[in-house]
Parts: C-alpha cells; sequence; structure tokens
C-alpha cells in the first residue's frame, strides 16, 4: 500500500492591509485631498455609477489620466519592503488601491479589493474582464475610449468598484484575515468601509500594526499597536524585525 503525505506549509501568515497612504509615496495622488476633491473632480462626477449614466466620457477621460500617472512612478521602499518578507513568511496583501505597484515590485499575492486600473470589463457582463494593454484599439495602450467594446459589442468601463457598488473580493479578504498570525494595517485611515473593517477578522490575540504619520489620531482598538512613521520609513524597519526574529509569532 502506498501512502501520500501532503505538504503542509509551516510558514506563518502576515497579512498587509493597503491604502492609498502607501502609494501616494510613490507619487499616486489620493481622492481624500483636504479640498474633498480627486485631481479637482467630485467623486460623485467621476467614481459612482450615477456618473458613469450621466458621463461616461469625462469618467474614462478620468482614469486614462490615472493609467497615465501611474506609469510615471515606480514602486517604493514600503512596496520592496513587503516582497522581502516573503522570504520567510506566507505572504497576502489585501490592498485598497488599484494600481499595480505591489505587483510590480514583486508582491506575488495581491488581492484587489476595489478593482485595478490596468484592467477593463463589459458594461453588460462585470464577469467579462480584459489587460486593458491586451486589447486592440485606438489610443495609447493605457487609454480607454468611447467606442472601446467586449467581444459581445458592449461598451467597456473601468474595472474600479465605484461608490455604492459591491465589492466582490470583500469575502475573500476577511477569510484571509482570519487565517492570519499577524496583519499589518499601512496606509490607510481606516475610514473607507467596508474594507475598514476587515481587521475585526482577526483570530483573538493576532497581532495588528497599523502604519500612519497619524496614527495617534486615528480610532481603532488599543490592541492594535500604532507606528506613526511614513510607510517607506516604518515598514522595513518592521519587516526586518520580523525577519531577524525581534519579533516573534
Amino acid at each position: 500500500m502506498t501512502f501520500f503525505r501532503k505538504d503542509f506549509s509551516m510558514k506563518k501568515r502576515i497579512t498587509i492591509l493597503s491604502g492609498a497612504g502607501i502609494s501616494a509615496e510613490s507619487g499616486i495622488s489620493t481622492f481624500r485631498d483636504s479640498d474633498g476633491l480627486w485631481e479637482h473632480h467630485r467623486i460623485e462626477d467621476v467614481a459612482t455609477p450615477q456618473a458613469w449614466q450621466r458621463n461616461p466620457k469625462l469618467v474614462l477621460e478620468f482614469y486614462n489620466l490615472r493609467r497615465k500617472q501611474l506609469m510615471e512612478v515606480e514602486p517604493n521602499a514600503a512596496h520592496v519592503a513587503i516582497t522581502q518578507l516573503q522570504q520567510k513568511f506566507d505572504v497576502e496583501v489585501i490592498t485598497q488601491n488599484v494600481d499595480d505597484l505591489h505587483e510590480r515590485a514583486g508582491n506575488k499575492n495581491v488581492l484587489h479589493l476595489h478593482g485595478e486600473l490596468k484592467k477593463v470589463r463589459s458594461t453588460a457582463h462585470s464577469f467579462t474582464v480584459y489587460d486593458l494593454d491586451s486589447l486592440s484599439r485606438q489610443g495609447g495602450s493605457w487609454e480607454l475610449l468611447m467606442g472601446d467594446v467586449c467581444e459581445n459589442g458592449h461598451q467597456l468601463r473601468p474595472h474600479i468598484v465605484w461608490f455604492g457598488e459591491e465589492v466582490p473580493n470583500l469575502p475573500i479578504a476577511a477569510q484571509i484575515v482570519s487565517e492570519s498570525d499577524a496583519v499589518i494595517i499601512v496606509g490607510t485611515s481606516l475610514n473607507v468601509y467596508p474594507a475598514a473593517s476587515l481587521y475585526q477578522y482577526a483570530k483573538p490575540n493576532c497581532p495588528i500594526w497599523i502604519i500612519d504619520p497619524k496614527a495617534n489620531e486615528l480610532v481603532y482598538p488599543k490592541s492594535i499597536t500604532p507606528i506613526t512613521e511614513k510607510a517607506g520609513i516604518a515598514l522595513p524597519k518592521l519587516i526586518q524585525s520580523l525577519l531577524e526574529e525581534k519579533i516573534v509569532l
């Protein structure tokens, strides 16, 4: 009789919950500016289903500019530090960001909650998703235009979860957090729901850190350890401590 042994990984799982702050250090604009505008636009005019119905051309132009901006920036020290963490731990990245800076840095397991800027989907079938640069159409590879259609002839739209739309990857994210041995929150002020509630799925006594220059001003449970520095400074230091086992999980 032949016996087969299943290979169970003994690596600890660390989950990174990332938000706009980590990408801001690369030069990506965030929408929560002091004036409430995102690149001089009201959120209601460019990032809702109603905005798409009213003025799809404006919405396409807005995201075309976001893609152009994305092509002009690079991953920063915080993105790169996460790749180093992969050497010793089972790392999952759950991000609210729609850019691809995590992937470009070499992060392997990335779950996008709010969609992906470099992907587009059919307006008629949400599951029909394409990599934008794989399409044959007019304009640059980062542009999506009126008249760009899916294989069934329906207009394509940004593959973005707009305000007011469901977050389809949220249950998957909650499951990942619930199975984690540690959670690091970076670049998010825990204001955008439902993503802001994900840390609540962590196991009892699971160590959780929040990295934010204004961490002491945020509202979160006392069980979460604040680090009041920028992501590019704090995350590499925290990850080095984990790798050197100065912090033992």
